[in-house]
C-alpha cells in the first residue's frame, strides 16, 4: 500500500524511559507511522511521501537513533563497505610503505561517505578460492585492488561477478578494467635519463616483478632511454620489491658486470638493499656507482646516502581509485578511461 502522507496521531513517549539506545519502534511512535514505514523512510525506500519522510527524519534526530546496519542491508542490499584487496604475503604488506600510502589515500576518498574500508589480505595461494568467494558473496559493495599479478585472475573474476571494482595499477591480463596508475614508463625513463645526463655510461637496472605492470613498465622506460642514447642494455637483474630482493639482485649485477657505474632500481626498498651491497663491496655512492630508486618513500630521504628517486604519487592514486569506486556505487559517473598520473624526479646525494 502506498503511503499518502496521512499519519495517525502520535502517542507520547514515556518520560524517563529506561532505554539507553532508542529503537525503531520508538522512532515510528514519535513520527506517528508504522514500523515498516519508518524503516522505509530511514533507508530511503520507495512509497514514502515527503511529509512522512520529514517526520521520520525529525524523530530520528530527536531520539538520536542510529540505524542497525545489518537490518538496513536486508532492505537496501548494501553493506556500506568496500574492500581493499592486496594479493601479497602478509610480511610484504606490513613492511612496504607503499601499502600505508594506499590506505591513507583510500581513507581520504571515503571520508565524506558512510562507506567503511575492509582490508582483505589475499595470500597468493588463496586468491582463486577464499578471496574471490568472499568478494562474490555480498560482504562488500565494491573493491579496490592493488599490487595484483598477471596470474591472480582477479581482473577476470571480478568482471564476471559484476562487483564494481577499480584497480591501482594496470592489470596485465583479463578484460578492460577501470584503473588508476602512474606513468611508469615515463618514470623509468626519467631516472635513466638523469643518470645519462650525469655522465654515466654503464647503467644497470634492478627490475620489479615482471608479472606486474609496474615492473614491466619501469624496465621499458630504462630500456628505451638507453636505446636512444646508444648505450648497452644487458645489465638486468630481477627483483621483487623487497629490501632482500634488491640486495640479491645487486650482488648478481656486481658479479656479472664489474664495470657498471650506475643502477636504476625499480623501488626504494630494493634500492636500500642495493646500497648495502655496494657499501660492503667497497664502492662509493655516488663516486663509483650512482643509484636511483623509485617511489620516494620516507626511507629514501634517510638512506645512506640519501636516495635520488622517482616520486610515485601513491596516496593520490589510491584516493583517485576510491573516488572512482564511490562514483560507480552512487551512479554519479559512468565507467571512465584510465586515470594516469605523472611521476617526478627527486634528486638527492646518491645520484
Amino acid at each position: 500500500m502506498i503511503d499518502d502522507g496521512r499519519r495517525a496521531a502520535p502517542r507520547p513517549l514515556t518520560a524517563g524511559r529506561e532505554h539507553v539506545v532508542p529503537t525503531l519502534d520508538e522512532v515510528a511512535r514519535l513520527a506517528g507511522v508504522s514500523r515498516s514505514t519508518a524503516s522505509r523512510a530511514i533507508n530511503r525506500g520507495p512509497r514514502v511521501s515527503a511529509a512522512t519522510r520529514a517526520a521520520v527524519d525529525a524523530a530520528v534526530t530527536e531520539l538520536g537513533f542510529t540505524p542497525n546496519r545489518a537490518a538496513r542491508s536486508l532492505v537496501t542490499r548494501r553493506t556500506d563497505s568496500i574492500a581493499l584487496v592486496v594479493p601479497e604475503p602478509d610480511e610484504r604488506v606490513l613492511s612496504d610503505p607503499f601499502f600505508a600510502g594506499t590506505i591513507s589515500g583510500l581513507t581520504a576518498a571515503l571520508s565524506a561517505s558512510d562507506l567503511q574500508l575492509v582490508l582483505v589480505l589475499a595470500r597468493p595461494t588463496e586468491v582463486a578460492t577464499r578471496t574471490l568467494r568472499y568478494l562474490r558473496n555480498g560482504h562488500v559493495d565494491g573493491a579496490v585492488v592493488v599490487s595484483h599479478h598477471r596470474g591472480d585472475a582477479l581482473a577476470v573474476e571480478l568482471e564476471r561477478s559484476g562487483l564494481p571494482s577499480v584497480f591501482i595499477g594496470r592489470p596485465l591480463s583479463g578484460p578492460r578494467a577501470e584503473y588508476v596508475d602512474v606513468d611508469n614508463v615515463a618514470g623509468g625513463r626519467l631516472a635513466t635519463d638523469h643518470l645519462i645526463r650525469s655522465g654515466r655510461r654503464r647503467i644497470a637496472t634492478v627490475t620489479g616483478p615482471l608479472d606486474m605492470s609496474a615492473g614491466v613498465d619501469r624496465l621499458r622506460g630504462w630500456h628505451d632511454a638507453l636505446a636512444d642514447a646508444g648505450l648497452p642494455r644487458d645489465a638486468v637483474a630481477s627483483g621483487d620489491f623487497t629490501t632482500r630482493g634488491g640486495a640479491r639482485a645487486a650482488r648478481e649485477l656486481l658479479d656479472r658486470h664489474r664495470d657498471l657505474d650506475a643502477v636504476f632500481v625499480a623501488s626504494d626498498l630494493m634500492a636500500v638493499g642495493a646500497l648495502g651491497v655496494l657499501a660492503d663491496a667497497g664502492l662509493d655512492v655516488p663516486g663509483d656507482v650512482a643509484v636511483v630508486g623509485y617511489d620516494n618513500a620516507a626511507l629514501a630521504a634517510s638512506a645512506s646516502p640519501p636516495l635520488t628517486t622517482v616520486a610515485s604519487p601513491v596516496a593520490s592514486m589510491a584516493r583517485a581509485a576510491g573516488e572512482l569506486l564511490v562514483s560507480r556505487l552512487t551512479g554519479s559517473a559512468p565507467c571512465v578511461s584510465p586515470v594516469i598520473l605523472s611521476p617526478d624526479l627527486v634528486v638527492r646525494a646518491s645520484a
